[in-house]
């Protein structure tokens, strides 16, 4: 049952929050208001030690008191557009460096709160981008893959690709694991006809292991035949992002702990024939 505190306590409910009206969010935030909505946001965020000179500095360009896009000289829009995109270059250049990379994944555990980040802006944006929310490493680790381990990159429109676990080497964790299929570009999940967004341990059960026991993921847009439909992860008709999750990964080995310097790696992502 749900419900609130108060009634499991059988106290009276404590007053209701403040409403907040919140400015309208749209596609077009990030090319103009995203300073004015990022100067709202800070308001509910005091500033902690680390942050005070970075606020100091957004502060002078109006960021959490009067910014306005509008308001600034045609040098001052070029600028901030400018130093947005830059911005935004840098955090999806700063993704690929997060992690440790083994047989084509990128093994991520940067996941923290703001002790963790030290004020290292740059690993905190790319986390934020690359995968919001992220635990820390021994909650839940992350590998990330986009390519080959030649750097190529995985394309679903151009090739079919397999993960196989050898025997016994399944994702070593106290919870569970995932695999997890996304728009290569968009970063979403992908509409396929079986209703299928990724693959994970409590699937096993209705799962067909090879012969030697190892098991074998089928990542392509198209099924691979009715007799292993239970091992296909439908991808898209374009660049494929896969991120793999392990959460309460084990500390005893084989172990994916830490991040990218453990006893377990992910299995290579391989190109079918």
């Amino acid at each position: 049952m749900v419900q609130p505190l108060s009634a499991y306590l059988q106290q009276p409910a404590p007053p209701a929050a403040p409403a907040i009206d919140f400015p309208k969010i749209d596609k077009d935030l990030v090319k103009t208001d995203f300073f004015k909505y990022l100067g709202f946001a800070l308001q509910f965020d005091p500033a902690t030690p680390d942050e005070v000179a970075i606020r100091e500095k957004l502060a002078r360009i109006g960021v959490g008191k009067d910014f306005n896009f509008q308001n600034l000289s045609a040098e001052q829009k070029t600028a901030v557009v400018q130093g947005l995109q830059a911005g935004y270059a840098k955090v999806e250049e700063g993704i690929k460096n997060l992690g440790t990379r083994i047989n084509g994944w990128n093994v991520v555990g940067a996941g923290g709160d703001n002790a963790f980040y030290n004020g290292d802006w740059l690993k905190r944006a790319a986390v934020a981008q690359a995968g919001i929310y992220a635990n820390d490493a021994d909650e839940a680790t992350y590998p990330l893959a986009n390519t080959l381990p030649n750097g190529e990159p995985l394309d679903g429109n151009k090739h079919n690709y397999t993960i196989t676990f050898a025997a016994g080497q399944l994702p070593p964790v106290n919870a569970f694991w995932s695999v997890t299929m996304y728009d290569g570009k968009t970063q979403l999940l992908i509409e396929n006809p079986i209703n299928r967004y990724l693959i994970n341990s409590p699937m096993l059960p209705g799962m067909k292991k090879n012969a030697d026991g190892s098991l074998t993921l089928y990542l392509q847009k198209n099924s691979p035949g009715v007799d292993k439909e239970s091992n296909w992860l439908p991808a898209p008709n374009d660049r494929i992002y896969l991120v793999m999750r392990l959460y309460w990964p084990k500390t005893q080995a084989p172990s994916i702990l830490p991040p990218g310097k453990g006893t377990w790696s992910p299995p290579q992502i391989v190109k079918a024939s």
